[in-house]
């Protein structure tokens, strides 16, 4: 079986592929570096994460890019031995306008190197490859209108792309306006007995999602809508557990079984609120004798568990519970953001076997943070780390942050001030609201513990001084407050949890971490 979500956490807008006997996903990272993460199996129940296209600032440069910004909704595709990967880079988000960049990269690995990035229009957002069977490559993508009293939401757009020119070409042909639904976006194209279906994600990417599907007989339309639509949504039953179903992608196996990856978010038990993030499940979907797709065994909700597609199961090895900082190469879950890892502010080699970081801008920065995080994936885990720092002054900080973004965060730090001296305090950021806590812990050692551990909606911060004996710091904290959504933030990442510094003297004072380990409970 297949057992949703198959990307837990923080992994939405799924692209999926198959190549011979391979698949892989991409998914949208936002304003986390580097961009797009892509996954891998050999199964469709098993998946790895195996590279990040995007690594480079010539390709993908975020800073200043806002909060569930930067890189929306990739696309994978495969043709003729070429690997193509569009994306879209938000460089502002709120209110009526959109300033959206939207580019192509190539290579002949998956796992690259991927090209420098080429770039195809500003339109919108969710541009989607098409390669059609007469050799012709087209650009999809939604169309973002500002202009009061329209659809912001403006339709889908189709313009025929040249690979070898790597620039797009001729009329841009407004296809489809989207369902009654509305809200039209994610537009994913493939043929089918003479049919050309268009899968669209409506009704915005929250508790109203869902997924339609059309169809027509040219490529430049009129398309018409599947009388049976929506082909999946939770709209109407806000108790299922995989909330938040739509943004499908499709792919056919080597025996002709076809399957759907879309978005899905598990809420807190008995809150509308998902800490987690938008993940990533499959559907079995099946075609009736009218040529129209519907989820297998019917109905419209996505299921927790659907039967495998017929072949042998690949499972990857587990991979470990703790980073030594041994190598010197981050591991594949650590991301930072914004920015890349320099050895300005971020080395694995000054002092073998610990992540050395140097002290940047505040947590509230979209520019330069020194902060290293992987997602939390879990409703039930913990996160632990060794920190090694002798902070002299109050702007100095490092320590252990649980992160949605500068607005809500909790943070066990280790800090100083003229009072307390070196000591570890938790502090919070709630809706953009700074907070300290009275109490703190007095560090007379260099050397301290640090571990988080999530329980569903609670959070509770920890700290030991030999790494055996716990003690509890701060209250517990409101886990729930890191979703996206949380008050109507209207986020689209998910939690982070990591490793940070900070030194707002400008004097980068380094803090040294031994490891950090992350487990489920």
């Amino acid at each position: 079986m297949i057992r949703n979500p198959v990307l837990t956490g923080f992994n939405p807008d799924p692209s999926i592929i198959r190549v011979e006997d391979d698949y892989y996903m991409a998914v949208s990272t936002f304003e986390w570096f580097p961009g797009v993460g892509i996954y891998h199996s050999r199964d469709l129940a098993n998946w790895r994460l195996l590279t990040y296209p995007l690594n480079r600032i010539s390709q993908l440069d975020l800073r200043g890019d806002p909060s569930s910004g930067g890189v929306w909704a990739p696309a994978l595709s495969y043709h003729d031995g070429v690997f193509y990967l569009l994306y879209t880079d938000v460089k502002a988000r709120r209110g009526a306008f959109k300033d959206l960049h939207n580019y192509v990269v190539t290579a002949n690995n998956i796992e690259g190197p991927w090209s420098e990035p080429a770039y195809l229009h500003a339109r919108g957002f969710d541009p989607f490859l098409y390669h059609d069977d007469d050799g012709r490559k087209w650009v999809a993508n939604m169309r973002w209108d500002y202009r009061p009293g329209r659809s912001r939401f403006a339709g889908i757009e189709l313009q025929e792309f040249l690979p070898a020119e790597r620039k797009l070409i001729g009329p841009v042909n407004l296809i489809a306006m989207g369902s009654p639904i509305g809200v039209s976006e994610g537009p994913q194209l493939l043929k089918r007995d003479g049919w050309y279906y268009l899968l669209l994600a409506e009704g915005g990417t929250g508790y109203n999602h869902a997924a339609t599907i059309a169809r027509s007989r040219s490529l430049l339309g009129p398309y018409e809508y599947d009388p049976h639509s929506p082909l999946m949504t939770t709209v109407n039953d806000p108790a299922h557990p995989l909330q938040k179903a739509g943004h499908g992608s499709l792919v056919e196996t080597q025996s002709g079984e076809w399957y759907m990856a879309h978005i899905c978010a598990r809420p807190l038990p008995g809150r509308r609120l998902s800490p987690l993030g938008r993940e990533t499940a499959i559907q079995r979907v099946e075609w009736t004798d009218q040529g129209w797709l519907r989820l297998a065994g019917e109905g419209k909700l996505p299921a927790l568990e659907v039967p495998a597609p017929r072949m042998a199961p690949h499972p990857w090895p587990a991979k470990p519970v703790k980073d030594d900082f041994d190598t010197q190469k981050l591991g594949i879950d650590f991301q930072s953001l914004r920015i890349p890892t320099d050895n300005v502010w971020l080395s694995l080699s000054e002092r073998p076997g610990y992540l050395r970081l140097r002290g940047q801008e505040s947590l509230a920065s979209w520019n330069r943070q020194s902060l290293i995080a992987r997602r939390l994936q879990h409703f039930s885990a913990e996160a632990e780390t060794c920190l090694e720092f002798e902070p002299n002054h109050f702007n100095q900080c490092a320590g252990l942050v649980c992160y949605s973004d500068e607005s809500d965060y909790f943070y066990l730090r280790i800090g100083y001030d003229e009072t307390n001296g070196r000591h570890a305090r938790v502090v919070t950021c709630k809706s953009g609201n700074y907070e300290e806590a009275e109490d703190s812990v007095p560090l007379a050692d260099r050397r301290c513990y640090l571990k988080a551990v999530f329980d569903h909606d609670r959070l509770q911060f920890k700290i030991s001084l030999d790494g055996a004996a716990w003690t509890d710091i701060g209250p517990e904290l409101d886990a729930g407050q890191l979703a996206d959504d949380y008050e109507g933030k209207l986020g689209f990442a998910g939690t982070m949890i990591g490793m940070c510094a900070q030194d707002l003297s400008g004097t980068m004072k380094h803090a040294d971490f031994d490891y950090f380990s992350y487990r489920e409970i």
